[in-house]
């Protein structure tokens, strides 16, 4: 087999806009406050009725639509989520409900903000093994139900939302979509992002991500190019986690990704964890800003201090 391929991918998020401004009356912060230290405007809000497994069958019902596929097509859905409240049934098998996927292998993989590259990495080496056709790849958090909205130190990043990708074996004659995955983790640090208690709640210590997301990560993404057999100025796009945009934009530079266009969605999102990388890489597709078939790094870390990332092509 050649591989496998992105067919198409879909993104969704709730109606509700909470604005810095919006902020500011919840907490001692200010829309220059937030500007300057992460670069977020506005985030999206789901309401109590609005669970994690609604918001990802929204953006996966558009990714199959964009692909020309119906729900019985798929035998395998992934959904990424570290805000899943309930242990069982899990999000997947909640997604697949909702859709009408009929008998699929059905998983939740939480690895927080690195969660849908593994769990794309997942799909491509099932789909790559035979044991699965078609997967349904989606990333999906509602990180406004474990935020604590008196901290402000946590309560200005966060947003909710979701992103899907189709994902199918590669055409014959056709080079593989989806590069050989690259990552790990740094177990011994995983405090640094944590979503603990009971209720749950976010809490992340900012300045030792920062400083591990800026000074360890370039060479890791670097090496995830290499092994798709790309250098960084071959990339058309770069999706980082959305996380910060003092971190986005320090890491995308010292990749060195030259020609690429850099995904700023955390800008107008906020923070939403392993929404944000299929959601932000859905919308450079929707507005155009890629091409199919252009080779893009797709990076993801944060929570366990994990990271994974792979060159795929734009579908």
């Amino acid at each position: 087999m050649n591989g496998s391929r992105i067919a198409a991918v879909g993104h969704y998020q709730p109606a509700k806009v909470l604005t810095n401004e919006d902020l500011a009356g919840m907490v001692d912060t200010s829309d220059e406050w937030i500007r300057s230290r992460v670069g977020i405007t506005t985030r999206h809000i789901a309401g109590p009725d609005e669970p994690v497994d609604e918001l990802a069958a929204h953006a996966a019902a558009k990714a199959l639509a964009a692909a020309g596929l119906a729900p019985g097509d798929i035998d395998l859905v992934l959904v990424a989520t570290s805000t899943a409240i309930d242990r069982s049934p899990n999000m997947a098998a909640r997604v697949a409900a909702r859709l009408g996927v009929p008998q699929p292998a059905a998983m939740d993989i939480n690895v927080v903000c690195a969660g849908f590259t593994h769990a794309l990495a997942t799909a491509d080496h099932t789909v790559r093994a035979g044991a699965a056709t078609r997967a349904l790849v989606i990333g999906a958090d509602k990180m406004s139900e474990v935020t604590d909205w008196s901290d402000r130190t946590t309560c200005v990043l966060v947003g909710d939302g979701a992103g899907a990708a189709v994902v199918e074996a590669a055409r014959p004659g056709e080079d593989a979509g989806i590069g050989p995955v690259l990552w790990g983790s740094v177990p011994e640090m995983g405090h640094a992002v944590r979503i603990e208690g009971t209720p749950p709640r976010f809490a992340q210590e900012g300045q030792s991500v920062y400083r591990w997301a800026t000074t360890q990560l370039p060479p890791i993404a670097r090496r995830a190019c290499e092994r798709a057999g790309l250098a960084p100025e071959d990339l058309a796009a770069v999706v980082l986690h959305q996380a910060n945009l003092r971190i986005i934009e320090p890491l995308a530079t010292k990749i060195g990704a030259v020609n690429a266009v850099v995904a700023r969605d955390v800008t107008e999102s906020g923070n939403t964890s392993a929404a944000s990388i299929p959601l932000a890489f859905s919308k450079l597709v929707e507005q155009g800003q890629i091409s199919t078939g252009d080779p893009v790094l797709l990076f993801g870390f944060g929570g366990n201090l994990s990271y994974a990332g792979q060159v795929v092509r734009c579908p």
